[in-house]
């Protein structure tokens, strides 16, 4: 009896470590949601020129650069706990200094945001992979990702409510507070302490082929969907309100899909599955042109296209779960971020610049390299 009630008290303690690493990601995916359009929209109104604003936005892909070779040691120092809890003040501070300070100081402090929501990302992704079984790793994998796109969705929606002013940035900062609040009840969060040869975040792009190349493409594809898409359908004379709300279509799908994607990778050959997403994706995304000219195909399109690829990164880290643990696993992680951060700061740049080329070229080639990538050794 005691046994028993010992199993179910560690069972209770686990699902809530999982719902606050899980509050701590759907964090990360408001900071980042909120931060880009909200920061931009007042640089422009400060005056600043989309070049500035567009170097603006690459200061959190050089936060990741700056943290990412040192996360798999503070993953080894530190409690996973710790991490996210300090993560989470600070990101809560950021985000308070940015109404407060001149519009100057946004670029070191998006810089600080992007090492301080790395952190967040990677130790997440590495905690719940860990606790993970193999029979239900990818769905636990696909609830992780479809809280992180939520959490991308409620930036906006923030947005929405209460305009470009602060009150906004004080907003995300009260509930990154709750969330660092809510670790004071997580217990026994820790990740597998055997130590490995440590790896410089070069080998991990050596080793990781074919995971890169479909984290570029999540990326790309990712940054082209959110900053392409609306203008796309406008140059094609959709009123704005309707070629906005595509954009709500593709987040919902975005998070819908993702457990029957998990549930699909628990049952089937991941890498294969990898290619048949990337296939898909080449398939939705060449069909934007005829869709666009049906409100009703552009959605049911939009919806499906948007789970298909955001299910792409899905399969990638529970395939990455499978190779790796503990400090190399968030090594790991690290080195897909870099990649997914360089490359979406490089999208959002050429979208700031509405490079056609992209717009149309990019949504289609894309998703076609994957399934010609290396696999995994």
């Amino acid at each position: 009896m005691a046994a028993e009630k010992g199993a179910i008290a560690q069972r209770g303690q686990m699902t809530r470590n999982s719902s606050v690493v899980l509050l701590a990601v759907t964090i990360f995916g408001l900071t980042y949601g909120l931060s880009a359009p909200l920061i931009a929209l007042r640089l422009s109104a400060a005056g600043y020129s989309e070049a500035l604003i567009g170097i603006n936005a690459a200061m959190h892909a050089v936060g990741v650069l700056l943290i990412a070779p040192w996360l798999p040691a503070l993953c080894r120092r530190f409690t996973p706990a710790r991490l996210l809890m300090g993560s989470l003040i600070s990101v809560a501070g950021l985000l308070a200094l940015f109404p407060l300070l001149p519009s100057g100081s946004s670029f070191a402090l998006r810089l600080l945001l992007g090492m301080a929501t790395e952190v967040i990302l990677v130790v997440t992704e590495t905690w719940l992979n860990q606790q993970s079984v193999e029979r239900n790793r990818a769905r636990m994998l696909a609830t992780y990702t479809a809280m992180l796109s939520a959490g991308f969705a409620l930036g906006p929606f923030i947005l929405t409510l209460q305009g470009s002013g602060g009150s906004a940035f004080i907003t995300a900062a009260l509930l990154a507070v709750v969330a660092a609040g809510t670790m004071l009840t997580a217990r026994g969060l820790r990740l597998n302490s055997e130590i490995r040869t440590p790896r410089k975040l070069s080998r991990w792009l050596k080793l990781l082929p074919l995971a890169l190349a479909a984290t570029l493409l999540n990326a790309a594809l990712e940054a082209a969907g959110m900053n392409l898409l609306a203008i796309y359908a406008m140059n094609l004379g959709w009123p704005e309100a309707q070629a906005t709300s595509l954009i709500t279509i593709l987040m919902v799908g975005a998070i819908v899909l993702q457990l029957p994607i998990g549930w699909l990778a628990d049952r089937l050959d991941r890498q294969g599955l990898i290619v048949w997403l990337a296939a898909l994706s080449t398939l939705g995304a060449l069909m934007w042109p005829l869709a666009l000219h049906s409100l009703w195909l552009a959605r049911f399109l939009l919806f499906c296209w948007g789970g298909v690829f955001v299910g792409i990164y899905t399969v990638i880290i529970t395939l990455i779960g499978q190779r790796f643990q503990g400090a190399e696993l968030a090594g790991a992680y690290a080195a897909l971020s870099v990649a997914w951060g360089s490359v979406r700061s490089l999208a959002r740049r050429l979208a700031a610049q509405r490079c056609h080329l992209l717009c149309t070229a990019c949504p289609g080639w894309l998703p076609s390299c994957a399934p010609f990538s290396p696999v995994l050794p």
